[in-house]
């Protein structure tokens, strides 16, 4: 499975070690990945970067995921990007309101790589 830089992915996550992991085995898999460090950063990556696919964690400094996923989805280009949550969080309210904001599905962290690569191939199926 390569994807040859053909399918893009947003990664937003606060925590380096996540970004990294992240980064490191989409494009392995041949992603074209950008990433950003919360949902400012985030928002800011979307003006010069349209993603196939956005990751993004839910509970980030600054401007939180869910946040992010209703200002991304108020924007007519991205409207139709599915969004999928990263969480450490069992806080059913919180995955309740990610789910409502427009993410597609939530992945719980610690994450395993071939299910969450699995996830992401899945989704660009369906689109």
């Amino acid at each position: 499975m390569d994807f040859s830089g053909t399918y893009k992915l947003l990664i937003v996550d606060d925590e380096p070690e996540i970004g990294e992991l992240l980064t490191y085995n989409f494009r392995k898999k041949g992603f074209d990945v950008m990433t950003a460090s919360n949902g400012i950063t985030g928002l800011k990556a979307l003006e010069k970067f349209t993603p196939d696919l956005i990751i993004l964690d839910i509970m980030m400094p600054y401007s939180e995921g869910i946040e992010m996923c209703r200002q991304v989805k108020k924007q007519l280009r991205f409207s139709l990007t599915p969004v999928l949550f990263l969480s450490a969080t069992s806080n059913q309210y919180l995955i309740r309101s990610a789910i409502k904001a427009g993410g597609k599905k939530l992945i719980s962290k610690p994450i395993h790589m071939n299910d969450l690569i699995r996830e992401v191939v899945a989704m660009k199926d369906r689109n």
